[in-house]
């Protein structure tokens, strides 16, 4: 009975021990990262609430819950009828129907160009829905929100791997100025986007590089690693970086890799890492991924 108690008492003040164990300043920074892109996520120009997109044909667009409109919004969240879409030689605007209760920021919406636009999309309302046009290629779709939809209320947070500071990695710099990377999308469609530069890194003793697209102030990158459909998203994953020093030095932060648009919405257009940003090593780092897209 005294060995039970002495190793129950032994047990007890471990676990006080360990739950007095503070975070370190590293582990606060990745954590106070980590819920940002949670209220990113959750905010109403985030993605959880995407409830569609609508390719656009040439000409008249009709728009509504009803289901004889060219493009059907949620019955239960849209009037049946709430006006035209034109799409012609690459601007877009909307009509209002007679009736229709649809806002431009905070007035009723009667006629409006919705592209091109300068700056930020020009945003329709009604009721909880959202939209606005983007351009994809040569084509151009309606991009909609749902401030109520299915994947905001079915959202449970992300789960991560543990944070480590072992994935910050120094890495090299390499400016490639006017190269541009062939890029598919999860749909299929290739473009080319220019690119800064890539990073030269190590990891275990092996040397391994990543393309950026974006800006040398504000890196971005996509890619896939040997993690992806075991343990993270199949289609790989994003990670930003800020400006390397004057020698061209630089750290990446493995444990900010965060999942695609595509993982939480099917109405994403996300890229695909291109081959040469498919790392044979398993970052086990950042996000996960358990869900269905």
């Amino acid at each position: 009975m005294n060995k039970n108690l002495k190793f129950l008492g032994t047990l007890v003040v471990a676990v006080l021990l360990f739950s007095f164990i503070e975070e370190t300043p590293y582990e606060a920074t990745i954590k106070s990262w980590q819920q940002k892109r949670i209220e990113g996520l959750k905010a109403e120009e985030g993605w959880l609430n995407l409830a569609g997109l609508f390719w656009l044909e040439e000409g008249v667009n009709t728009i509504g819950g009803d289901k004889s409109n060219t493009i059907k919004f949620p019955a239960d969240h849209s009037d049946a009828f709430l006006g035209k879409i034109i799409l012609k030689d690459g601007k877009v605007s909307y009509e209002a129907s007679s009736n229709a209760t649809v806002n431009l920021g905070s007035e009723p919406a009667k006629n409006a160009e919705l592209f091109p636009y300068k700056g930020k999309p020009t945003v329709l309302s009604h009721k909880t829905l959202r939209w606005f046009i983007i351009q994809r290629g040569d084509k151009y779709a309606i991009r909609l929100r749902d401030l109520e939809g299915e994947f905001v209320k079915s959202f449970k947070g992300i789960e991560t791997f543990p944070i480590d500071q072992n994935w910050k990695v120094k890495a090299k710099f390499v400016p490639t100025e006017g190269k541009k990377l062939k890029i598919t999308d999860i749909t299929g469609r290739t473009y080319e986007q220019d690119s800064p530069g890539k990073l030269v890194f190590t990891i275990d003793g092996k040397e391994y590089s990543l393309e950026a697209t974006g800006t040398k102030e504000h890196l971005h990158f996509v890619y896939g690693d040997a993690t992806n459909k075991h343990e993270t998203y199949g289609a790989g994953r994003f990670l930003d970086a800020e400006a390397p020093d004057a020698n061209g030095d630089i750290y990446i932060d493995f444990n900010k890799s965060y999942n695609p648009p595509c993982a939480f919405t099917p109405y994403a257009t996300c890229p695909l890492p291109t081959k040469e940003n498919i790392l044979t090593v398993a970052i086990k780092a950042g996000e996960k991924y358990h869900g269905s897209h």
